[in-house]
């Protein structure tokens, strides 16, 4: 699949709270080339302390208006300034860039879990399975009420289920301890989120038979497999998430 270097218009800046926008831009890019999953790597300008581009998940594609959303959680110089631009403001983007999701077997039941700024990649991903005849369901995972983002987007899509870890909204716990994950009648389960939260994920689907693949979220500084930042322990050694990923089989990673 051929990448692209290229400038993007940014249409809107929705501020959700303190730390999380989505960003929605107009590219000249073809978008039916990009796939669940997959990532841009973005230019930060007007940051002197931000030296390398940002990977950021594709959130959702609207192919007919040539316009794709990132969710963007500020955590840093970086990812703060993505969040104080406005609408007019241009970006220069790598797109598309990784391998995405596969699509389950007819009649599966699957899940797609989330913990905070890993949700992004799976409001693309449950579009794309519900065009294809699925029913997906989401099971997304925060700290607290004030962290909640996007469930009517998601519940749009397919059944939403919410863990706060204080209880201060839907289930009280982490994503794992909730009755829809330890449901025995899952075919499989897409994940992305913090690390400790993906290794524990992954290990209850392989004691208890469910497929399940993980978009891991490591530091990246080029995004095509030159610097080695993102390299991952795997069952054919050591691989770039960047290239091989980010979106892996648990049981092909040495976790």
């Amino acid at each position: 699949m051929a990448k692209f270097v290229s400038d993007v218009l940014i249409i809107e800046n929705k501020q959700l709270n303190a730390d999380f926008c989505v960003i929605e831009v107009e590219s000249a890019i073809d978008l039916q080339e990009f796939n669940p999953g997959q990532f841009v790597q973005v230019k930060v300008d007007n940051s002197p302390e931000t030296f390398l581009r940002r990977p950021i998940s594709i959130h959702d594609v609207n192919a007919a208006q040539n316009r794709f959303k990132m969710l963007i959680q500020a955590i840093g110089k970086g990812t703060e300034t993505l969040y104080r631009l406005k609408a007019g403001n241009h970006l220069n983007i790598i797109a598309p860039l990784g391998n995405g999701f596969s699509l389950p077997k007819v009649g599966e039941r699957v899940i797609l879990v989330g913990g905070g700024t890993g949700i992004a990649p799976l409001l693309f991903l449950g579009k794309h399975l519900k065009n294809n005849g699925f029913k997906p369901e989401f099971l997304l995972g925060f700290r607290n009420s004030e962290r909640v983002i996007l469930t009517e987007e998601y519940n749009s899509i397919g059944l939403t289920h919410i863990t706060t870890e204080d209880g201060s909204a839907g289930e009280k716990g982490v994503v794992t301890d909730h009755p829809v994950f330890l449901d025995k009648n899952i075919d499989r389960i897409y994940c992305c989120g913090p690390d400790a939260m993906m290794k524990s994920v992954a290990k209850h689907c392989i004691d208890n038979g469910i497929d399940c693949e993980v978009s891991l979220e490591n530091l990246m500084a080029c995004g095509y497999g030159i610097c080695l930042c993102c390299v991952v322990d795997s069952v054919r050694g050591n691989v770039c998430a960047c290239t091989e990923g980010p979106v892996f089989n648990v049981k092909d990673l040495k976790w």
